[in-house]
């Protein structure tokens, strides 16, 4: 494959935007009915063609609601992470890399990176499939992958390099999910609230939202809370394919359900992958000082935990929110790459 086949927006860029489809053999037949077709966009840094030519890879994962796609704004006045991270290589203040932007985007918003028995296996799609169609088709430094996202995004590079650090070697969050007793529970009652208008209903809140996909009020938290089941507590057998860690009712938690969200949870997580998180070269966590989702205090109980398990890390607090912290990647991205460079 010529990446210059599926080029995009030649005259914006310095170096090479390709957009290629990918036919997912993971993602095929998914519970959910997504499509396994998805697009991937993929910036190759000028240079990029050069005889003899080798390049880290940094896969950048989006947030929920989010795809790749939502990093390649080129226009003059609304410049994305792609073209920010364009003008900096030109400029010679950033270390070129191929960037890979997946596009995990299902249903209800969102994969958060992770095998699901009904959205279906997006932690294989990424870690295996991507990495490999990747390593086919374009000039990438061998063994040299790293992954770096924001908040869902954030959440799905701790998950994937804890799980694959022989693939991904560097990983960085900003703002990423964790410690979901602060990060998801404190919206759970705002859910069930936005539920009341659909007799406490998932089945008929989903059947409105595909119509209507409203998530003003309680519907980001509705919508929220169903795609995070349907991620960490799927169920084939519900009518909607997952199961929910709260009473509708009562809003009281449901153990066994809840139990199986912790599992993914990286405060959780991380004990018994401890030994693979300490194989990472690079292990970047940071998140804002005014972090609306409280973020900020549920990372310094993880970063205190990685402490006690020895897992070598960076900790870094700022002074932004959750959002609107777009720079917060140009000053990110040079320490991964420089590491997975050598």
């Amino acid at each position: 494959m010529d990446p210059r086949e599926h080029a995009r927006d030649r005259l914006a860029l310095r170096g090479l935007l390709t957009t290629p489809p990918v036919e997912s053999a993971c993602l095929a037949g998914n519970a959910a009915g997504d499509a396994h077709q998805r697009e991937l966009p993929v910036y190759l840094p000028p240079g990029w063609n050069a005889p003899g030519a080798e390049l880290p890879v940094v896969f950048l994962l989006a947030g929920f609601t989010g795809r790749g796609q939502n990093y390649l704004e080129t226009h003059p006045w609304r410049r994305g992470v792609v073209a920010r991270f364009d003008a900096a290589v030109a400029a010679g203040e950033c270390p070129p890399a191929i960037l890979v932007l997946p596009d995990c985007f299902t249903r209800l918003g969102g994969s958060q990176y992770v095998n699901s028995a009904y959205l279906g296996p997006y932690e294989d799609h990424v870690a295996l499939e991507l990495t490999a169609f990747v390593e086919e088709h374009f000039p990438v430094l061998p063994g040299r992958c790293g992954v770096v996202g924001k908040s869902s995004g954030g959440f799905g590079a701790m998950h994937l390099s804890m799980r694959h650090p022989e693939r991904f070697p560097a990983a960085a969050s900003l703002s990423g999910d964790c410690h979901f007793e602060v990060s998801y529970a404190a919206s759970f009652h705002a859910a069930l609230r936005g539920l009341l208008a659909h007799d406490s209903d998932p089945a008929r809140f989903l059947e409105a939202f595909a119509t209507d996909p409203d998530l003003s009020g309680d519907g980001h938290a509705v919508i929220d809370l169903c795609a995070m089941s349907a991620c960490y507590s799927p169920n084939l057998d519900s009518p909607v394919g997952f199961d929910l860690p709260v009473d509708v009712e009562t809003g009281e938690r449901i153990g066994d359900v809840w139990e199986r969200w912790l599992a993914f949870d990286p405060l959780h997580a991380c004990v018994p992958r401890a030994d693979a998180w300490r194989k990472l070269e690079c292990l970047h966590l940071e998140c804002g000082l005014r972090d609306e989702f409280h973020l900020q205090f549920a990372l310094r109980v993880l970063s205190r935990r990685l402490t006690d398990l020895d897992v070598p890390h960076h900790h870094e607090e700022h002074e932004g929110g959750h959002f609107g912290i777009d720079e917060r990647y140009l000053r990110v991205l040079p320490r991964v790459i420089e590491v997975l460079a050598g």
